[in-house]
């Protein structure tokens, strides 16, 4: 079991983030918020959304293409990304 500071300190899931970024959004298009409110909600929402794009791009990296192999027989090979073929 985690104790409170772990769970502090533990990054949220991408489906968490998207959520929050979600009602972020809910806010700021309701219009009730005072200029400092939807400023520090504006923050949080660019905040939400680079985390979201790092996962998206963590994950673009794990993927993996199915390919036919020259005996026809399906086979896996890493995702390559531009960041791979320049390395």
């Amino acid at each position: 079991m985690s104790t409170p500071v772990e769970r502090e300190t533990q990054e949220p899931s991408f489906e968490e983030a998207m959520a929050e970024l979600e009602r972020v959004v809910a806010r700021l298009e309701s219009g009730d918020l005072t200029l400092e409110a939807a400023l520090a909600d504006f923050q949080r929402g660019i905040e939400l959304v680079r985390y979201c794009t790092r996962k998206l791009d963590e994950a673009e990296r794990k993927v993996e293409l199915l390919v036919a192999g020259a005996s026809g027989e399906t086979e896996t090979r890493p995702f390559a990304t531009e960041e791979d073929a320049s390395a």
